[in-house]
């Protein structure tokens, strides 16, 4: 269950504005059977995601994308990982919180009566190495952010594919990237980052369990 500033029960997917029916090919991409209402999108301050912990509680965790509480994992997907990876979660840093009022002009549309659909601009991390370290190894898996202007740097998500938030840590010993202090983006602040971050598994019983079940 995920929510977005407390609106959830007016969150839709877009496929929920589709009936069941044959695709027909009009010769139009994807993104040219999508309207924005009024051209506009808006922005939330704060998200929340509601989770099970592991003693089978329910706890949430408060994302705001303007603060150090901004971090969040997903399950990986086999398509979403490199080949031979054993990673089973992607992380990524929250940029921004946002909803646009979607109205489907494709095939099987249903009506013209715009949809709420919520979406998360977000910066991914990724691995220093293909394979997930065990609690045998006693260590934290290691993780990077890609360069700003490499493909794939960035990406929107679903808030309904976030498991929660997570703990991220610097790699203090290994310095930042811009010793100058002078980055790239202004939005992705850049500018503060380190050469590598650690994956805190031990941040919390939940967290530690977390991970030590899905292992």
């Amino acid at each position: 269950m995920t929510s977005v500033a407390s609106d959830e029960s007016r969150s839709m997917n877009l496929e929920d504005t589709r009936l069941s029916s044959p695709e027909v090919d009009s010769g139009q991409t994807d993104w040219e059977k999508i309207f924005f209402k009024s051209d506009r999108m808006y922005r939330h301050h704060l998200t929340r995601f509601n989770y099970t912990t592991y003693d089978v509680r329910r706890s949430q965790d408060v994302i705001n994308p303007n603060t150090s509480h901004c971090d969040v994992m997903l399950l990986a997907k086999r398509e979403d990982t490199a080949d031979g990876s054993t990673h089973r979660f992607l992380y990524a840093r929250v940029l921004g919180v946002f909803h646009v009022n979607v109205v489907y002009m494709g095939p099987g549309m249903r009506d013209y009566e715009p949809r709420r659909l919520y979406f998360l601009w977000v910066r991914w991390f990724e691995y220093t190495g293909s394979r997930s370290l065990t609690w045998q190894n006693c260590r934290l898996d290691s993780i990077r952010f890609p360069p700003v202007a490499s493909d794939g740097a960035f990406g929107f998500v679903n808030p309904r594919d976030v498991l929660r938030g997570c703990h991220v840590v610097p790699a203090f010993a290994n310095g930042k990237v811009h010793l100058d202090g002078i980055g790239i983006s202004r939005c992705a602040a850049d500018a503060n980052d380190w050469c590598r971050y650690y994956v805190n598994r031990c941040d919390s019983i939940k967290s530690m369990l977390h991970f030590l079940i899905t292992i």
